[in-house]
């Protein structure tokens, strides 16, 4: 399955994004117009996977990573300690609408998930290609949610699983579109159609 990986750059048609969504993601129309453009092919193999492909919170200089890097970017009044670690804050975790206090009752989602991205064409990147994805704080890829949403999700596409809080199936479609076009990734038939219900399910100032 030959895929392109693509540049991260600001999507085409991105709108701008509130303080409590997720890095400029697709407009509505934009991402549906983008969906129709992806390619669809049947979920590939997971020989060969492991998360070790995907070299995921990596630093990100003054002895932050990845993963403190998106809690802060997703907090409020969030403080770190001398190692960066995020010591207190709230959170509110957009996929089940839960408010934490507790950096420790989050999770740092990978939108697209590293197992869904391997069975959709990231199997043929090379490592430090994949590194890039499982660390990208450019586009809508990570979020911070709750621990038990992002455990819940695993790997499946929205076909299998949609976030609980229904309104935000909008920026989860846009953003999941937005990813799979940035990487050049596939999406099977039920996965494409899934998104084409969350995506009109979009209206007000988040159906730019």
């Amino acid at each position: 399955m030959a895929t392109a990986f693509l540049a991260l750059v600001p999507a085409a048609g991105a709108s701008a994004a509130s303080p409590a969504e997720l890095p400029p993601t697709l407009s509505a129309s934009a991402a549906a117009w983008q969906l129709k453009r992806l390619t669809v092919a049947e979920a590939g193999s997971m020989a060969g996977y492991s998360r070790a492909r995907f070299p995921h919170w990596a630093g990100q200089g003054e002895r932050c990573d990845t993963r403190e890097i998106v809690l802060v970017r997703d907090g409020q009044d969030v403080k770190q300690d001398e190692s960066c670690r995020a010591i207190s804050g709230t959170w509110y975790s957009e996929y089940d609408g839960k408010t934490f206090t507790n950096a420790r009752d989050l999770d740092i989602d990978h939108m697209v998930p590293l197992a869904q991205a391997w069975r959709s064409g990231a199997n043929e990147w090379t490592d430090a290609q994949r590194k890039r994805f499982a660390n990208d704080l450019e586009g809508p890829q990570l979020i911070a949610v709750s621990a038990a949403s992002n455990r819940s999700k695993g790997d499946q596409a929205p076909d299998q699983w949609r976030p609980p809080r229904r309104s935000y199936w909008c920026v989860y479609s846009r953003a999941w579109i937005d990813v799979k076009s940035r990487y050049g990734l596939t999406i099977t038939e039920t996965e494409r159609d899934a998104l084409g219900e969350m995506v009109a399910t979009c209206h007000g100032p988040n159906g730019r």
